[in-house]
């Protein structure tokens, strides 16, 4: 029973994942500090708007979810702050959503904000840790390479697909994975990650990317 929970989970979470990266992001004019960073302000009529849908969140699935994390990842970084509440929600669903419109911003700045969000560390909380990594991973923070490339053995053909779409696109490597395969037919191709990561881990390319300056456009 407990695998079919996840499965609901993570099988629209994927769609969210990959269609959500083509988002762009708004620039809103002022500006807000938040934990030392400074994320410009949405007027009022968007806060609420952030807000309203924030809340539609847990009651939204299939293409509903995925239209609302493309709108989230649109609002640019004025969203982050109800973005990163979303993301440290109980409710892995609603979390993992959070995480996938902050993937879809590219922006590199979030990277140390996600890093913060603390997920126990059990098998219950798996595909929120993976969530984590893949975002961590689509924004630049290469040191979230081992998280996904330990979930290619993992059990479910799903999950396994997920982790190699996320290394591939941002490698261009795939070392003849195939996530259809068993994890006992996979080794050789799961090891030839682990040989990469091992080789690469120090090089000056993997390494946290800066933060990117905020827009001043309309300043």
């Amino acid at each position: 029973m407990a695998s079919k929970n996840i499965l609901r989970v993570t099988i629209p979470v994927s769609l969210l994942v990959t269609l959500a990266l083509s988002s762009s992001c708004a620039t809103p004019k002022s500006s807000v500090p938040s934990g030392g960073t400074t994320w410009l302000e949405p007027s009022p009529s968007l806060q609420r708007q952030l807000e309203a849908e924030a809340k539609r969140v847990p009651y939204t699935h299939g293409v509903e979810r995925i239209e609302l994390i493309r709108w989230f990842a649109g609002a640019g970084e004025a969203a982050y702050p109800t973005l990163l509440e979303l993301a440290a929600d109980p409710r892995k669903d609603v979390a993992i959503a959070g995480l996938a419109a902050m993937g879809a911003t590219r922006d590199s700045r979030l990277i140390p904000f996600i890093e913060e969000i603390e997920i126990p560390d059990d098998a219950a909380d798996t595909d929120l840790r993976l969530e984590r990594a893949r975002t961590l991973l689509r924004l630049g923070d290469w040191a979230a390479a081992p998280t996904l490339i330990a979930g290619l053995s993992d059990e479910r053909m799903f999950t396994r697909a997920l982790c190699s779409q996320a290394l591939t696109e941002a490698t261009k490597e795939n070392f003849g994975f195939d996530p259809k395969l068993d994890p006992a037919e996979s080794k050789e191709a799961v090891a030839k990650w682990e040989a990469w990561w091992k080789a690469r881990a120090g090089d000056i390319l993997l390494r946290k990317p800066a933060p990117r300056a905020a827009d001043s456009s309309d300043d």
